[in-house]
């Protein structure tokens, strides 16, 4: 299995209302290094929810229920979405400003590489940001 992160500005799109959708489809990406992480993600994979702009923080897991297809929201074909569901909830939400506290997440893509709204997460990164969430 594989870990990412991927991040909602909470205005347009919450957790929340993803939760109450049950569902969602992560079209809108155009950008190609956040576009070849949505092609590598495979069924069951699990992600992070970011909350950008406002809250800057983790709040919530989604799994991947659909692989990489085209995005309907376009015609052309460089654009893709996935699929997710809502898997968790993180009972304490996470700072981005925690994070960056951590040293042993200095080389965390959410921090290296901050305007990436699709990255990697290791799975020795996965396991510190639900020490903090107090999440398993």
């Amino acid at each position: 299995m594989n870990y990412w992160l991927i991040k909602s500005e909470p205005f347009k799109y919450s957790w929340e209302q993803f939760e109450q959708e049950g569902l969602t489809m992560w079209d809108g990406v155009r950008n190609y290094g956040a576009r070849n992480n949505l092609r590598s993600m495979k069924k069951g994979d699990l992600a992070f929810w970011y909350h950008s702009n406002e809250g800057m923080e983790i709040v919530g897991i989604a799994k991947v229920v659909k692989e990489a297809y085209q995005d309907p929201t376009t015609d052309n074909p460089a654009w893709l979405v996935v699929d997710f569901k809502p898997h968790k909830k993180l009972k304490v939400p996470v700072s981005l400003q925690v994070l960056k506290q951590d040293p042993r997440l200095t080389n965390m893509d959410l921090i290296r590489l901050g305007r990436l709204s699709v990255q990697t997460v290791k799975s020795e990164e996965w396991e510190i940001v639900l020490q903090y969430a107090k999440t398993k």
